[in-house]
């Protein structure tokens, strides 16, 4: 699991209602919550992404709205390779989810590129994990 941002692991802090249904998101949903604040460019955008966190679980959200689960670098590769889009189409959730946060947490853009091109290759032979090609 990604660590919380430090944002949002205080807002959590401080108050029991946004606590108790953080803790009954799935796995799954919590890490879309994170990736999404954490993709965000600049600071304050990521800050401000976290404060929508408490009113998004009230009103009875499960996922941050407007996010792009898949990086857009892969999806434009995808789009671009038949059979690794052939190999991303019978994936898991899960699988998918994996894939795409490990390209998305990239340190840099040649980092990005090269996870991209390995995501690429590894659908192209139907590999449906990183393994420990990480």
């Amino acid at each position: 699991m990604q660590k919380l941002p430090t944002e949002l692991a205080a807002l959590l802090r401080k108050n029991k209602e946004t606590q108790a249904s953080w803790s009954s998101l799935t796995p799954i949903a919590q890490r879309d919550f994170i990736t999404w604040i954490n993709s965000a460019k600049q600071e304050t955008t990521r800050i401000k992404r976290a404060e929508r966190v408490p009113d998004m679980l009230r009103s009875g959200k499960r996922r941050p709205c407007c996010y792009a689960v898949v990086p857009m670098d892969l999806y434009r590769e995808l789009g671009a390779n038949p059979k690794a889009k052939a190999t991303w189409k019978t994936l898991s959730a899960t699988e998918r989810r994996d894939f795409s946060d490990w390209v998305s947490t990239a340190s840099s853009k040649e980092d990005t590129e090269q996870r991209v091109e390995k995501v690429k290759k590894l659908l192209m032979q139907g590999k449906k994990s990183l393994g420990s090609k990480k």
